[in-house]
């Protein structure tokens, strides 16, 4: 979506919605014409005919007024032809159908954001992000109304004290980091509406790297490619075997093979926690799955403990199946405190991503428990 002036930020919205797998989980069995109707709206909105797809995606609606992708398709071809309005409606009354998806959130925050009502966007974005963590687009794109917060915060400042020099230096690199976001290429939009994810090479960490990389219209994260199994090194043979001696005692070993056997050991340990967390989520364990997190853990975006377990709890729980993977971890330890850095693979109904997540675990009574999570480094 291109800015309309050099004030207004460039964010990323989403223009594929991976919703193919929800509709048939609503019990929407379209016809193989509606099927055709319904590719056909997405390739005029990724032609630029946003007339011609507004009013076909309205007669699909005649049909079936719930339909979430035509709805979202409709959404973005509104907010192609200036009518936003129309569009943050349509975007709205999808968060309140369909919740657990992020897209309609995001999307709605673009809209907010070029009208400059950021604090409306930062509250959609939130949302997105408590829905799939690992949303890499929403998360990006909040930076960005955060940004912009702060310019106008510091414009604030300067207004109140023209001789601020603190406040004139970070505001000139707060308009330097958006302007330079302004200038970078767009990536290549997603072209289809899908829920499915590629077999192939390795992907990002989380619910979320995206799946498709979105255009100047709202688009869905790109769906990771499959990951490969997560290979972890054995415990068992960590130190290398003492040599005997002539009399047939062994010798000790130094004291750093002791100490790089206990760290290796703690190493593998936490890993181990870390791939039992993703299991017990996978099979929608709640009570095994809330277990792993430390009773320090801090909930994301201020919430309380007790309402971050209410809704995870929710949206482990809720139907369909729930795969999540973790590629490639890597782990470090000092003392009692541990870091895993890996890549998440997530694959619900409806929704697909990967991204790089961190968990920072501490150990409780011999057992390594999350007291932080994290997407990204």
């Amino acid at each position: 979506m291109k800015p309309s002036d050099s004030n207004t930020m460039k964010m990323r919205p989403n223009s594929a919605l991976a919703l193919t797998a929800l509709v048939l989980a609503l019990g929407s069995n379209p016809s193989a014409h509606a099927a055709d109707t319904l590719s056909q709206v997405q390739s005029l909105v990724n032609q630029g005919q946003h007339s011609q797809a507004l009013a076909m995606a309205d007669r699909l609606l005649a049909a079936n007024a719930k339909d979430p992708q035509t709805r979202f398709l409709k959404g973005i071809a509104l907010t192609e032809l200036n009518r936003p309005d129309e569009a943050i409606s349509v975007f709205q009354k999808l968060t309140e159908d369909f919740p657990e998806l992020p897209e309609p959130y995001n999307n709605l925050a673009v809209l907010y954001a070029q009208q400059r009502q950021y604090d409306k966007a930062r509250a959609a974005l939130e949302m997105a992000i408590r829905t799939h963590p690992s949303y890499a687009t929403a998360h990006e794109n909040l930076g960005d109304v955060y940004a912009r917060l702060a310019s106008q915060a510091y414009d604030k400042a300067l207004q109140l004290d023209s001789a601020n020099a603190g406040a004139q230096s970070k505001l000139a690199l707060i308009r330097e980091i958006t302007s330079g976001k302004g200038q970078s290429a767009p990536r290549t939009p997603a072209t289809t509406a899908t829920a499915s994810r590629p077999a192939a090479a390795a992907p990002s960490a989380s619910p979320s790297a995206p799946a498709s990389q979105p255009a100047s219209a709202p688009v869905a994260a790109p769906p990771a490619p499959a990951p490969a199994a997560p290979v972890i090194a054995s415990a068992a043979s960590n130190a290398n075997p003492a040599a005997a001696s002539p009399n047939n005692h062994p010798t000790s070993p130094a004291p750093a093979a002791h100490i790089a056997s206990a760290t290796s050991a703690a190493e593998h340990d936490a890993i181990q926690a870390v791939e039992a967390w993703a299991k017990a989520w996978s099979r929608k364990d709640v009570k095994a799955y809330l277990g792993f997190y430390d009773k320090d853990f801090r909930p994301p975006g201020g919430q309380s403990r007790k309402a971050w377990e209410n809704e995870r709890e929710q949206r482990v729980a809720k139907p369909g199946k729930i795969a999540v993977e973790v590629e490639k971890p890597k782990a470090t330890v000092d003392g009692d405190v541990a870091v895993v850095r890996f890549r998440q693979n997530y694959d619900s109904v409806g929704f697909n991503a990967s991204s790089n997540k961190t968990l920072e675990l501490v150990k409780r009574n011999g057992s390594w428990r999350i007291r932080e999570e994290r997407v990204g480094g």
